[in-house]
């Protein structure tokens, strides 16, 4: 793997900025950033954006100069990019003017809104940020438009699915608990303008949903959120491919062997468990392409 930068001519800030991608791991380039001291907060989705006074360090450090085309076209061939539309799908500003449509006063949940989305900006996120946030968001309203499901039920899922990773700090089930009790310090407060204690009980019961993805067979919500939270595994290759750099690249810090062997674990049981999507609309979009894809990077760990 070859690291790239372009020359500083990003204004921003007052200062000028290059860009500084990989072309083929985000691992490298966060492990490479990092013993730059080039800070998580830099990284902005698939590449780092580092001041004009970091330049000559980080050519010096081993990353290659180029000019920014050449750097675009190589990010693009790296299987890497986040594409423009993602991007904007995954901006503070466009999350929060979708997170004031779920209220009939935005005002009101406004600061709300704004404490989630901080939260999925938080630099040690890779893949757990913005961008599955949106995609997320995205998948439910795709499997939402065949269920036969009432507008409330459609609130509560979205609302599920704004929390259900607000709390990310890599601890399976305790991360799930915490976003799940966010419901009620965030949207407790907002009782009497149109969110009710039952409300509360119910988002945060689906947010707990995602800690196993294992609905009841009746519980057709909670199955909507499952499916939309694991929508990404039934991406086209390229995209499930990038969605295994981001997950490596999250846990960055973790020594090959462990994770492989931890994330080959957690692929078998998603194979074993059953259908991974439990609605109609999400399995047959999603579950054969799922398999393929769980099951080619398995062998790939295996390798």
């Amino acid at each position: 793997m070859t690291l790239f930068i372009d020359p500083p001519v990003w204004p921003a800030h007052g200062t000028l900025f290059s860009h500084l991608v990989s072309d083929g791991s985000l691992q490298e380039l966060r492990l490479f950033a990092r013993a730059a001291e080039v800070p998580d907060r830099a990284l902005d989705l698939d590449h780092y954006d580092v001041p004009a006074a970091r330049y000559d360090a980080l050519v010096a450090a081993g990353a290659v100069p180029i000019e920014g085309g050449d750097l675009a076209r190589r990010l693009a061939a790296s299987g890497l990019r986040v594409s423009g539309a993602e991007r904007n799908r995954a901006k503070r500003a466009t999350l929060l003017t979708r997170w004031d449509t779920l209220w009939a006063d935005p005002g009101l949940a406004r600061k709300a809104g704004e404490d989630l989305v901080d939260r999925w900006r938080e630099p040690h996120r890779v893949y757990h940020s913005t961008l599955h946030l949106a995609v997320a968001l995205d998948a439910l309203d795709t499997v939402a438009a065949d269920a036969r499901v009432s507008e409330r039920a459609l609130w509560r899922a979205r609302l599920a699915l704004w929390f259900h990773d607000a709390v990310h700090d890599g601890v399976a089930r305790q991360d799930e608990e915490r976003s799940a009790a966010l419901v009620t310090e965030l949207l407790g407060p907002l009782a009497g303008t149109g969110v009710s204690g039952e409300d509360v009980d119910e988002i945060a019961r689906l947010v707990m949903v995602t800690a196993d993805h294992d609905p009841a067979p009746d519980d057709v919500i909670g199955g909507l959120v499952s499916d939309a939270d694991l929508a990404v595994l039934g991406g086209s290759p390229a995209v499930y491919t990038r969605y295994t750099h981001q997950v490596r690249a999250e846990y960055c810090d973790v020594p090959d062997p462990l994770f492989r062997a931890g994330r080959s674990e957690v692929l078998r049981m998603l194979l074993a468990g059953g259908p991974l999507f439990r609605t109609a609309p999400g399995a047959a979009r999603w579950q054969a392409a799922a398999e393929a894809n769980l099951r080619a990077e398995l062998a790939l760990l295996a390798a």
